[in-house]
């Protein structure tokens, strides 16, 4: 299996984790400030982008086409079965990571076509994906709530104190 697939399931299964120890209240909850945005809202963000990369057509990625559905947000069980499906189509993808595709985004002033290679897109989204898994810790730690993985919301090349 290719470095970069192996890399994204990795990451993923963070969130398996993180869902494994939330309930629906937990997950949908939006009081902190200042963005009062929810652990499942980004949850529901990261997997949509993988979504929309997943459901690559003629070789055009639209991610401003993403599900964004609800329930994804608030239930932990429909977020668990939306990450059990992608994680699957993850690893049984069978795609050239070196092909090109082209990139549909809006970076802040409308929708704008990039080329990427399928394996720069999904490196994106793997970083993409810790990124919020950092947000979502402030929003853990905002809440009292301590998970077991010292990685989560840090990127791999972040430097670590050395312990003595």
């Amino acid at each position: 299996m290719n470095i970069i697939i192996q890399s994204t399931l990795h990451t993923l299964k963070k969130s398996q984790h993180l869902l494994d120890n939330l309930d629906d209240d937990i997950l949908s909850n939006t009081s902190i400030s200042p963005y009062n945005s929810s652990i499942g809202s980004h949850l529901r963000h990261i997997l949509d982008f993988y979504d929309c990369i997943l459901n690559i057509k003629e070789a055009y990625v639209d991610l401003t086409a993403r599900r964004r559905e609800h329930k994804i947000e608030t239930c932990c069980d429909s977020a668990k079965g939306y990450l059990e499906s992608l994680m699957n189509q993850l690893t049984h993808l069978d795609r050239n990571l070196d092909e090109t595709v082209r990139v549909i985004d809006d970076l802040g002033l409308g929708k704008t076509e990039i080329p990427y290679t399928l394996s720069a897109l999904l490196a994106q989204a793997n970083s993409h994906t810790i990124h919020h898994y950092a947000i979502i810790n402030y929003i853990l730690d905002r809440l009292g709530i301590i998970i077991d993985d010292s990685d989560f919301g840090y990127n791999p090349t972040t430097p670590k104190e050395a312990t003595h």
